[in-house]
């Protein structure tokens, strides 16, 4: 049985979601955002519960893929170069965070920065 509902991405600030959640929409995805009322009250708990939840129906899973990874904004360096993943050279990286163990749980601003291949799966710790 296919899951309800699927989620693209996470975002950390509602604002950040705004744009995608209006490409799909036009596109006759609906969309849902998980946590967007909380992050409103208070937006410095982003980190702590994960940020906003951009999801869709189960059934639109592939089509609302397609419009996200041709819109996507990819994880870039300090000079606003992309991240280059060392195992396969894709450029297409994206800001991950494993919160392990209880602290980085409870102060997940404390956890190094990694980078997720989004094409082979490759984490890393670069730039």
């Amino acid at each position: 049985m296919e899951p309800k509902f699927f989620t693209l991405g996470a975002f950390e600030f509602v604002a950040d979601v705004q744009i995608i959640k209006g490409k799909l929409e036009s596109e006759g995805i609906p969309v849902f955002l998980r946590d967007e009322n909380t992050l409103n009250s208070d937006p410095l708990i982003s980190s702590a519960i994960g940020g906003v939840k951009l999801q869709v129906y189960g059934r639109d899973k592939e089509k609302a893929l397609e419009i996200y990874n041709e819109i996507r904004a990819y994880a870039v360096d300090d000079e606003g170069n992309p991240i280059i993943c060392p195992n396969c050279k894709a450029r297409k990286s994206e800001a991950y965070y494993e919160r392990k163990g209880i602290f980085n749980k409870l102060f997940p601003f404390f956890e190094k920065r990694k980078y997720k291949c989004l094409q082979c799966g490759m984490i890393t710790n670069q730039p």
